[in-house]
């Protein structure tokens, strides 16, 4: 259809783009297999009943661009419901100039330098805006993209007679200055004047990350009301579809006194800033990680300046460059690093909606090379997706040689990732210098340390054990390839910005030298003075007078190596010991899974000495021969390093925890060792509890009528549930390290499932890979997470959905267990979800999916969405399919009356993909979802 008329032309026959997407449609679901549940398909369907989610959705959103030769909208992915949406779509699609192709990149920007001081030394932001108007006012200073590569120009003076504008709206509606506005508006010139209009107008901008699905934003709203409240915001600017939120709003945040829209707020006209001084409040950053109540960072003018002016000396930024960005507004990357940082160079910005950036990562590449870019950045996701989705013939002709800093920051940095990168691209000009990892936190404005600009990533490599054990960063000689397949690679992220501090310290606050792991605290003009209106939390942010980021790492010659964060960090206490000889001997054991044995020392918690603890896995289950093997596994070790074990434990097969390349984690077999202790003390009890509990339920059952027996039995296990589940939060909440608390979880709902009486039976536990693995199961039933928790090895990391996170007590305890959340109901989001669960898969990570993605009253295996299979194609891992039968019986979805039963997860055998494009995809998900079915004893409903 490229040839006809454009589609928007009156000439183009409706009817036919009505059969193109219904063709296509059809297409992708007789590729899923689906197209027997339902027989016919309407324009108004929508895409859920179809059964289509947010990848099936993308791939035909691409099919209809490369059928029809036209660009959608910007906003199709997250505002299209129903295949009529995407018809609607293509009527207003222009037309695709067609594969990029080698267009020589623009010369380089040239700018006059002013001979004055410049804007950076402006004292607040406004100031700043200011000083571009009064010498450059028709300067471009900001050129937004579209997905059709129709640019618009946002000039120094259009943008202040735009934030002129909304400030009269502001003041008109009785804003007063230090007053609070939040806004929840998508990225675009709307976004850039109201920020800079509440500014003008003296009040203080509260940025909200807006939902891209637009059925979703009543959902979305009422989930920010915290943030409102903490905020006191007194006018909410958003989009028109959320005006009718507003008497809900107004009843949940007592001091909103409207919801408005940028339009409703323009009243043309010059406006005189209000004076504002470099320490009153420019901005409070809700941080995305925060957790129980509302986190608010408060940042001055002064702060703002500070870190721009600190990395513009650090980096050498000039005027002449020019940033290309992707990245959301509401995030401070995004907001302070490319926007106000832009601002206050004087450098010029592309900006590009970060919808395009996710549905097809090469707009971004193109973006850099048909504006010269010279700076950009990204978590650490973007380069692992560029690398991962983009095909070379979506970049035939790139030049990526002007880009000169690559910023890779606000996750960890993946020293894989920046090898991929960087090979993947160097064929189109990038090079490797460019990258520049970096490290830096709300609480700094945005950054804290970086490295000097074309020195390329700085890679640790260091001995393993040696780190887990004393957290001594070791390194290994350069050039020692014997080292390389056991050395932990840690990415240097730089050193502190001019006038800032950073310093490593022990948990009694002394400071630690050289390559020693401990807390990373900083000071220094960027930082903030606490959160808003959270006194608790701000307390605990300072540490006589340095700020305590929350994260571990370590300093060698001056540069900063990030390790982890300190609520995932665990006591270590070890001897001076091998232990991998121990294990290799041990190992050669006849029964004894070789490859399958850990050897660590560990702190009981009863406080008796140190042990020297022999982890092994065995097919052994008679109590005789467990006891030779015991005796065998000490002699071995008395022979070896002639000294006998403290402690010998045999364990079943897929108990010691390893990485995705086989190597043992000594230091979670350690952890799961000390829960054991903690557990063994108590559990004869619990276990004598259970068992006159039981007892005598059973007894007072019999003597009942059947549906007296059952409501009683109901009511008896609400009622244990009530019980356990406080003192089960409580140990989730205290008890340190992730698999300490699973292992707590898990032994309770054992214990749980003993007491009710609900048999827990797993079948073939000996399929389940001892390596990473993505595990997918059927999803009947509410309790089938907690049923897969009890059951399967504590290793498996589960996803569930991103509206669980927020949830006061029960999403802390999904928190504390490490449970990864996804939006199922924002598809932008979802597929950045999905690249970062690949990344997890990827990094040796056992990662849990429900594909059906909800509960259903109706008995029976509904339509799998794609995401599970994409991650574990593009992650190169296998799927081990999971069958859950029995819990629907228990407790179906829509019955709060649970009923007496057995739950039985069979566990198949593992899957791997064949590829990683969309065919390997789809085949691996008719495999998977045909080994379910044969196990699950429910109705296929795609039959």
């Amino acid at each position: 259809m490229s040839s006809n008329p454009p589609l928007n032309d009156p000439a183009v026959d409706v009817a036919a783009l009505n059969e193109v997407v219904l063709a296509e449609l059809a297409e992708i679901r007789k590729e899923l297999r689906r197209s027997s549940r339902l027989q016919t398909i309407d324009l108004d369907d929508s895409f859920d009943r179809i059964g289509l989610g947010s990848l099936e959705l993308n791939e035909l959103v691409a099919r209809l661009e490369d059928r029809t030769g036209a660009v959608l909208a910007a906003d199709v992915l997250s505002a299209a419901e129903t295949p009529r949406d995407l018809v609607v779509a293509l009527r207003q699609a222009r037309p695709s100039h067609g594969p990029h192709r080698a267009t020589p990149m623009p010369p380089p920007v040239s700018v006059e330098q002013d001979e004055g001081r410049g804007p950076a030394e402006g004292e607040t932001l406004m100031q700043v805006l200011d000083w571009h108007c009064d010498r450059q006012p028709d300067r471009s200073h900001i050129t937004i993209l579209d997905r059709q590569g129709v640019e618009s120009i946002l000039t120094y003076r259009g943008l202040r007679s735009g934030a002129a504008a909304v400030a009269n709206g502001l003041i008109d509606q009785g804003v007063v200055p230090g007053e609070n506005v939040a806004l929840v508006l998508p990225s675009g010139r709307q976004y850039f004047e109201t920020f800079m209009g509440v500014l003008m107008a003296g009040a203080v901008p509260i940025p909200i990350y807006p939902p891209t699905r637009r059925s979703q934003l009543a959902e979305h709203l009422r989930r920010q009301a915290g943030i409102l409240q903490n905020a006191r915001a007194v006018l909410l600017v958003t989009v028109p579809e959320a005006q009718p939120m507003q008497h809900l709003l107004r009843s949940q945040v007592p001091t909103l006194r409207g919801v408005v829209t940028v339009d409703e707020l323009r009243h043309p006209g010059p406006c005189p800033a209000v004076p504002r001084g470099p320490h009153d409040t420019a901005l409070v950053q809700y941080t995305s990680g925060s957790t129980g109540a509302p986190k608010g960072v408060v940042l001055t003018h002064a702060n703002l300046l500070a870190n721009i002016r600190a990395m513009v000396s650090h980096l050498d930024v000039r005027p002449d460059d020019v940033f290309v960005s992707w990245l959301p507004l509401y995030h401070d990357m995004g907001l302070i690093g490319a926007w106000l940082g832009s601002l206050t160079v004087g450098m010029k910005l592309v900006v590009m909606s970060p919808v395009d950036f996710l549905t097809r990562p090469s707009r971004w590449l193109w973006a850099i090379h048909e504006h010269g870019g010279t700076l950009s950045a990204g978590p650490n996701f973007a380069y692992s997706l560029c690398v991962s989705k983009v095909q070379d013939s979506e970049i035939e002709g790139l030049d990526l040689s002007r880009w000169r800093l690559a910023f890779n920051g606000a996750e960890p940095v993946s020293a894989d990732t920046l090898d991929r990168f960087s090979q993947r691209f160097g064929p189109f000009g990038f090079r490797n210098q460019a990258l520049v990892p970096v490290y830096g936190l709300a609480e700094s404005s945005v950054g804290l340390t970086f490295p000097l600009p074309g020195r390329g990533p700085l890679i640790d490599r260091i001995n393993r054990e040696r780190f887990v054990r004393d957290g001594i960063a070791e390194p290994y000689p350069p050039g020692d390839a014997d080292a390389d397949a056991d050395a932990l690679r840690v990415v240097a992220c730089g050193r502190p910005l001019p006038d800032h501090e950073v310093r490593v310290v022990d948990d009694t606050g002394a400071v630690l030298p050289d390559r020693h792991q401990g807390r990373i605290l900083f000071r220094g003009p960027s930082a903030t003075a606490g959160y808003l209106r959270n006194p608790t939390a701000t307390r605990a942010l300072f540490a006589d007078g340095w700020l305590d980021t929350g994260d571990l790492g370590y300093i060698a010659s001056a540069d900063l190596y990030v390790t982890g964060r300190v609520k995932d960090i665990v006591v270590r206490a070890g001897r001076n010991l091998h232990p991998a000889e121990i294990e290799e001997a041990v190992g050669a054991l006849s029964d004894v899974r070789t490859g399958c044995v850990a050897v660590f020392a560990a702190f009981p918690l009863d406080g008796e000495r140190e042990r020297l603890v022999v982890l092994a896995e065995t097919r052994l289950t008679g109590e005789s021969e467990r006891a030779e093997l015991e005796e065998l596994v000490v002699a071995t070790c008395v022979d070896l390093v002639g000294v006998a074990p403290d402690d010998v434990k045999l364990v079943s097969p897929g108990t010691v925890p390893k990485t995705s390349s086989g190597k043992i984690r000594r230091t979670t077999a350690r952890e799961r060792y000390v829960t054991d202790s903690l557990l063994t003390s108590r559990r004869r009890k619990v276990l004598g509890l259970t068992r006159m509990g039981v007892s005598r339920s059973r007894a007072w059952i019999r003597r009942m009528a059947r549906r007296a027996g059952e409501d009683i039995w109901a009511g008896y296990t609400w009622c244990v549930i009530a019980l356990a589940a406080p003192v089960y939060m409580i140990l989730v909440a205290v008890v340190p390290g992730q698999d300490r608390r699973r292992r707590v979880v898990q032994r309770g709902l054992r214990g749980l499932a003993r007491v009710i009486g609900v048999p827990l039976i797993l079948r073939h536990p000996e399929r389940f890979p001892a390596d990473a693995t993505l595990v997918v199961a059927n999803h009947p039933s509410w309790i089938d997470a907690l049923v897969l928790q009890a059951l399967l090895p504590t290793r498996v990391t589960f996803v569930g959905r991103e509206v669980l996170k927020d949830q006061p007590v029960f999403g802390f305890a999904l928190r504390r267990l490490g449970v990864r959340f996804v939006e199922r109901h924002d598809r932008v989001r979802s597929v950045g979800d999905t690249e970062r669960l690949t990344q997890l898969a990827a990094s040796g990570a056992t990662v849990m999916m429900f594909p059906e993605g909800h509960l259903d009253s109706n008995p029976g295996l509904r339509s799998f969405h794609l995401g599970a299979f994409t991650i574990a194609a593009q992650a190169g891992v296998s799927v081990t399919p999971i069958a859950i039968r029995g819990t629907r019986a228990i407790l179906a979805p829509t019955r709060a009356r649970p009923q007496r039963g057995r739950a039985v997860v069979t566990v198949g055998l593992p899957i791997r993909p064949t590829g990683r494009d969309w065919a390997a995809v789809v085949e691996l998900h008719h495999m998977v979802r045909s080994a379910i079915a044969a196990e699950c004893d429910e109705p296929d409903l795609e039959q």
